[in-house]
């Protein structure tokens, strides 16, 4: 096999993990690349196992991203969310997948440490033990046993976990949608639970809440003056995104926001509005994802 077509088959895994550990797709994008330079700079050294190389050049470079990353997340203008990926049926079906790449999953890994993250996400989602874990974030066994330890009783502590119906998801969704585009706030209500709360993450670049939008009937106010601005029922299209309903809602042609849904009994709960340009360059290009499948952790 050659080195293209080796790289090429590890692509869909290697973005996965560093999309994981950095809750961007673009720093993933160019953690995965730059890992592809270094593994064709070392061409004629001795790489008996390539996956393993890639894995271990993913994992440490995306580290050294989120370190810096999170010193600029502290600056950042208005809530911080996870770069929206658009995600197919595939990444549906994988339970330990979907849940890992949600919304709610992403914002739990964003309160751990660095290597808290990496080792979490390593082993828990994708199966590596703790002697891999630990050859791949440089650290020795002991040691990333417990930090597995610790970061996974604070997940444990503050995971959400919502497995929507694909049909019933976009059922609601199109209610809301419908709702939304007549402005009928009463409609709104209906569709969400008492304790919903809406996110908007413009990142001081674009008109969004500065603060997360709490309760029913302010929820459902709010969307609905957002509808009246945006034009949200005419220029929408139904997606998945981080493996959660989603809608892709335009203004003329450009991508004004990505809004993601998530439902549990038929009621939304939590929506998540992604409006910082930055977020949105790439957002309707399809992401394959993967990972390995002897994953211990089980949600």
């Amino acid at each position: 096999m050659s080195e293209g077509q080796v790289f090429a088959e590890c692509r869909p895994l290697l973005f996965t993990i560093a999309y994981e550990i950095l809750g961007s797709a673009a720093d993933a994008e160019d953690v995965v690349q730059d890992s592809y330079l270094r593994w064709h700079g070392a061409e004629g050294k001795d790489i008996g196992h390539p996956r393993a190389y890639l894995v271990r050049t993913v994992t440490r470079q995306a580290l050294n991203h989120l370190r810096s990353a999170q010193r600029r997340r502290e600056d950042y203008v208005g809530p911080w969310l996870p770069e929206p990926v658009r995600t197919g049926p595939d990444v549906s079906e994988d339970v330990v997948l979907a849940e890992s790449v949600s919304m709610a999953m992403l914002l739990v890994l964003e309160t751990l440490s660095p290597d808290e993250r990496a080792v979490f996400v390593l082993r828990e989602v994708f199966g590596y033990s703790h002697r891999e874990v630990a050859d791949l974030v440089g650290k020795t066994e002991t040691t990333a046993r417990q930090i597995a330890h610790r970061a996974r009783e604070h997940v444990r502590a503050r995971r959400r976990r919502f497995t929507p119906d694909p049909r019933t998801a976009e059922e609601i969704v199109g209610r809301f949608l419908r709702a939304a585009g007549t402005g009928d706030v009463t409609a709104l209500m209906k569709l969400m639970a008492p304790g919903v709360v809406h996110v908007s993450d413009g990142g001081g670049r674009v008109t969004a809440a500065r603060r997360p939008v709490r309760g029913r009937e302010q929820v459902a106010r709010f969307v609905a003056g957002v509808a009246r601005t945006s034009g949200l029922g005419a220029q929408a299209e139904f997606a998945s995104y981080n493996a959660l309903p989603a809608l892709l809602v335009r203004s003329g042609d450009r991508l004004d926001h990505v809004l993601v849904f998530e439902i549990a009994d038929a009621l939304i709960h939590r929506m998540y509005a992604v409006r910082n340009p930055d977020k949105l360059g790439a957002a309707v290009v399809p992401r394959p994802l993967a990972r390995r499948r002897n994953a211990t952790w089980k949600p």
